[in-house]
């Protein structure tokens, strides 16, 4: 750590530092000057890039798991709610067979009580009912932040194959590395806008 804080390499910034001093270090008037020029920017940009599709596949992970955890937290409030409905309907079903076995006299009592588990076992089940479709609200949010999140995932390894082949093509002087860096880059920039279109 430094005075200034802390600095974080990412994977990709060894082969960026390599690539802009090997473009100070040789001149822009040769064809090969211009390629090692040209790489040089295309990685810098693609390096900022990757950094923030980066940051995306992290976040997107993480809400993911926020979104499963709440999911898991209204199941359980339903399933408690179910338990709820459980014992209400036992204690009704008492009262049914107590209603048939008492004097005609105490049966009004009986019927009242019947009644009342009745209405409190419905609003019961309505919460329950409301509380299972939000846990199935939040599982369906969770698979929708997963799936961004391997598109962002798949985007940024493109762009890390893309830096990968831009420090090869520095090192081998070869035009189709570069063009593999270039189409590599392409591929990982589309997947990234999938990911941003939630595609």
């Amino acid at each position: 750590m430094s005075e200034h804080g802390f600095h974080v390499h990412g994977p990709h910034d060894h082969e960026l530092q390599h690539a802009t001093q090997h473009a100070a270090e040789h001149g822009s008037g040769t064809d090969s000057g211009k390629m090692t020029n040209q790489i040089a920017m295309f990685t810098a940009v693609i390096a900022t890039i990757g950094a923030i599709f980066s940051y995306m596949g992290g976040a997107t992970q993480a809400n993911a798991g926020l979104y499963k955890n709440e999911a898991a937290i209204k199941k359980t409030e339903a399933s408690n709610q179910w338990n709820y409905y459980q014992a209400k309907s036992s204690k009704q079903n008492l009262m049914e067979l107590a209603l048939a076995l008492v004097v005609e006299d105490k049966k009004s009592f009986y019927k009242a009580e019947i009644d009342r588990y009745k209405v409190e076992k419905a609003e019961i089940k309505l919460a329950a009912d409301k509380l299972e479709a939000e846990a199935t609200d939040w599982n369906k949010k969770s698979d929708e932040q997963m799936h961004q999140h391997h598109r962002w995932a798949q985007s940024t390894t493109a762009l890390q194959v893309c830096i990968a082949l831009a420090a090869i093509a520095l090192l081998t002087k070869k035009k189709w590395l570069q063009w593999g860096m270039f189409g590599m880059g392409a591929v990982g920039v589309t997947v990234g806008a999938l990911a941003l279109a939630h595609i």
